[in-house]
């Protein structure tokens, strides 16, 4: 499932000390992530539900700013904090059963229930296997091992998991008031199906961006004490 590490050519050249080659666009989307949070916040009108949905997306953007100089991360790793940070942060305007692009989609296919918190779940596998997998590449002796995706993949869906257990305290300590978080949408398998799409997500970065990961991360990797 996952690549070995490149060997360092001229399509992967060692950057500065050891850090992946820089993003160019970093500030860019640290700044639309940043605007999009408050315009969120400003037509959102649940704020408790907008909060509970945003929270991982002030975590991105507390991380692209925190590793802006000591750990710079990768080209595509900040990208995914990006996308991500955007589905996340739609999910809180609307809250996740009410956003309009599952509104449309519930008429076009004929679907039952909103079906846009599904994307967040995949996605909550999809960029945090990227994320995973850099720290292990660059902190660790796992780069080229065979361990090193079925760890990425179990730390994601722990991850998952967690969240979970997150949603159930919440509906625990609120009561009704966390409804709107939890957007089960009266399907009893939620839980599960979320779980599931995460794990979808983390298998799917696994297959797709390795090498692609791997070309950022040569000069990390060829540094790394």
């Amino acid at each position: 499932m996952s690549a070995g590490p490149l060997p360092i050519g001229a399509d992967a050249a060692p950057a500065a000390r050891g850090d992946p080659a820089p993003c160019p666009e970093r500030g860019l989307l640290w700044t639309l992530t940043a605007v999009a949070l408050a315009v969120s916040l400003w037509r959102t009108t649940d704020r408790f539900t907008w909060f509970m949905e945003t929270v991982p997306a002030m975590l991105g953007l507390a991380l692209m700013w925190a590793t802006r100089d000591g750990f710079p991360l990768s080209r595509l790793l900040y990208w995914l904090i990006f996308v991500h940070s955007l589905v996340l942060i739609l999910g809180g305007t609307y809250t996740y059963a009410k956003v309009p692009l599952g509104e449309w989609a519930k008429d076009w296919f004929g679907f039952t229930r909103n079906h846009y918190d599904r994307i967040g779940h995949f996605m909550q596998g999809f960029a945090p296997a990227v994320l995973v997998r850099e720290l292990l590449v660059r902190r660790s002796p796992l780069a080229g091992s065979r361990w090193l995706a079925p760890l990425v993949f179990c730390a994601c869906l722990a991850f998952s998991a967690f969240y979970e257990l997150i949603e159930w305290w919440s509906a625990l300590a609120v009561g009704e008031d966390a409804e709107a978080f939890l957007g089960t949408q009266g399907d009893p398998w939620d839980t599960q199906t979320d779980m599931f799409l995460a794990a979808i997500g983390a298998i799917a970065a696994l297959l797709l961006l390795p090498r692609r990961h791997d070309r950022q991360l040569a000069g990390a990797r060829s540094s790394r004490p």
